[in-house]
């Protein structure tokens, strides 16, 4: 190869997204431990704890994969964390008591759903500033999804038993949907025209028509289901159920479910690796991430990590 060659490759190299670069980082955020643990998905091993607040929760990670922005429930704030640096760099306030985040497609936009007060609040990432608060009419909202073209915000109240969806670009609620009993994590098909959501008294996942805002269909889970993750490719949606210790997968092509994966105790929220191949589970109870083989549908392993761990980014 020629010097020119050579150097334009490390150029090109130097100047790639982290994420790019090798495999992808999980990172784990801990209730009881206030860290955030990273795990690299090569080698599944912890290979740095970050402190971060008092009580981390929801986490989303930037499309370069350079920085994590974090919920700290007591002290209502959004932590904005280095990830290269791997400390924290600042912090937004929120309101009472934050808890999921969600992160638009393109990166720009971070929403916190604010469980006291019913909001969810829109942090624009590059100027590091709440932009604009939406109220929804659903109580204690939990968790706050993007849609992956951007145009909606599913919203799940806890104590409301519906979906709140919020339009983005109207900047206001447009509509809510009624599901089961405390409904917890949100997911998306690929070409954001169903959602998922998990009801955690009713141990159902509601399939969502994420167009018309209206259900589908809904299908029985484990026992205290709540955690969602849908595979890049659709056509499967895993489940985590808390009072099982156990990760549902549905079939989504037969509206059915084929695999019951034992995980760690109290699994909650989880991720997937880009290619899909890896489900990583969190665990509070137990205090480890469950790694899931996808192809397999097979537990891997248990990764240490801190305590009560709330769930799992990557990016």
């Amino acid at each position: 190869m020629s010097k020119a060659l050579l150097l334009a490759a490390h150029f090109f190299a130097m100047n790639l997204p982290v994420a790019a670069l090798a495999a992808p980082f999980a990172y784990v955020p801990n209730e009881g431990s206030a860290t955030l643990s990273v795990i690299d998905t090569a080698t599944d091993n912890v290979v740095a704890e970050i402190p971060v607040g008092k009580k981390p929760r929801g986490t989303v990670i930037s499309v370069d994969g350079r920085v994590a922005y974090v919920s700290d429930q007591p002290n209502n704030q959004l932590v904005v964390v280095d990830l290269l640096a791997r400390k924290p760099s600042g912090s937004i306030a929120l309101g009472e008591s934050p808890e999921g985040v969600g992160i638009s497609a393109d990166g720009r936009w971070v929403a916190a759903a604010v469980e006291e007060s019913n909001d969810v609040v829109f942090v624009d990432t590059r100027s590091r500033l709440v932009a604009f608060v939406v109220r929804v009419r659903g109580k204690n909202p939990e968790h706050a999804v993007f849609s992956p073209d951007g145009k909606y915000v599913f919203v799940s109240a806890e104590e409301g038993e519906a979906v709140d969806v919020i339009d983005f670009a109207k900047r206001a609620e447009v509509a809510q949907i009624a599901v089961g009993a405390r409904p917890r994590g949100i997911g998306f098909s690929p070409d954001s025209r169903t959602a998922y959501v998990a009801a955690e008294n009713a141990n159902e996942l509601y399939v969502l028509d994420a167009v018309n805002f209206k259900v589908i269909s809904k299908i029985k889970a484990g026992l205290r289901s709540n955690g969602v993750a849908v595979h890049p490719d659709g056509k499967h949606v895993y489940v985590s159920n808390g009072g099982d210790a156990s990760v549902s997968v549905l079939d989504v092509g037969s509206s059915s479910i084929v695999a019951t994966i034992p995980v760690g105790q109290r699994p909650w929220n989880m991720a997937l690796t880009p290619d899909g191949t890896k489900l990583y589970v969190a665990c509070g109870r137990s205090g480890v991430v469950t790694v899931i083989d996808t192809v397999r549908q097979v537990r891997l392993a248990d990764i240490a990590v801190g305590k009560l761990p709330w769930g799992v980014a990557i990016r």
